[in-house]
């Protein structure tokens, strides 16, 4: 059994998507496969790869108790094998207990997943796991990231769907609208690496202690979203962008990143999902590439080159 699941980006909507706001969300050419085999032993040997083919994580599990066995963890950054091995664990029991028929067996499995892009740039390495282990446990897989973790979902809405989306919550629940954007001015936007993991989950929980109500901000923020995706010159979509980092600055208390990193750029800079770290969005030229590399940051990926094309 193979199971593959798309990488995210969240265009619009950060944070406030938790709060309803419509987002613009896009599938990355980029993501993770998982690979099922059976195997005669009543275990789960899990063996997880880099997208150099290096095995940087892999863990036993016996089948029947659903308990760690051994973990082993190879990497030159810091990691602890157990604590990915317990999240692992928690996600197939968290499985289990939404199918019982899942893992039933006297068998046991080979599982290895594959990553496509580097495990730093912050596209969905849990993500996409979690929408992959949903589909081979046959269970739902919203469910299952909010059983397991804490999020909006629109990461497990882009592993899920091959176009652009609109993507809120309404009563609890995911709203998924699949939508054309393919903007013709897509060769003036660029996906830059800012070479630092942000923790998404430690973003939210910063934006959940602010008490304020962000009605205003969540109505305008959507509102955004819709007129991005019917943007049709860079300039415009240039000053959708600015306007929503102006928004998030206020609410989260940060500096933008083109203030605070690149003040000297020419065009507009959008900070994507979490603030501080992974991709963001750079308005601009054929020269953009050049301004950023000169900066230091040598991942700078075109609009066709990060997204998933639908033609």
């Amino acid at each position: 059994m193979n199971f593959y699941s798309n990488g995210k980006l969240l265009l619009t909507g950060e944070y406030l998507v938790l709060d309803g706001a419509k987002s613009l969300a896009l599938p990355t050419k980029f993501g993770q496969n998982l690979e099922v085999q059976q195997i005669e032993s009543p275990e789960i040997v899990w063996a997880s790869f880099t997208d150099k083919g290096d095995c940087w994580f892999e863990t036993t599990i016996d089948i029947k108790k659903l308990r760690l066995i051994s973990a082993s963890f190879y990497s030159d950054n810091k990691g602890n094998a157990d604590f990915i091995a317990e999240t692992l664990l928690s996600i197939l029991i968290e499985a289990k207990k939404m199918n019982t028929s899942f893992l039933e067996t006297n068998k046991g499995f080979l599982v290895k997943t594959t990553l496509n892009f580097p495990r730093n740039w912050g596209l969905g390495t849990s993500s996409t796991l979690i929408n992959s282990i949903a589909n081979w446990a046959k269970v739902d897989a919203f469910k299952l990231l909010w059983n397991s973790f804490k999020g909006s979902g629109y990461d497990i809405a882009c592993a899920q769907n091959n176009q652009p989306i609109f993507y809120s919550i309404n009563n609890h629940l995911p709203v998924v609208e699949p939508i054309h954007f393919d903007p013709d001015f897509k060769e003036d936007l660029f996906f830059i690496h800012l070479n630092q993991k942000q923790d998404s989950k430690e973003g939210i929980a910063k934006f959940r202690e602010n008490k304020t109500n962000f009605d205003n901000e969540v109505q305008r923020v959507s509102a955004i979203s819709l007129a991005c995706a019917k943007a049709t010159s860079s300039s415009e979509f240039s000053n959708l962008i600015t306007e929503h980092e102006q928004i998030i600055s206020s609410i989260i208390k940060m500096k933008p990143v083109k203030e605070k990193l690149f003040p000297d750029y020419f065009g507009a800079i959008k900070s994507l999902g979490a603030w501080g770290g992974d991709f963001i969005l750079a308005a601009g030229n054929k020269t953009t590439p050049e301004y950023f590399k000169k900066k230091g940051y040598q991942t700078v990926l075109s609009y066709a080159e990060m997204i998933l094309d639908t033609k």
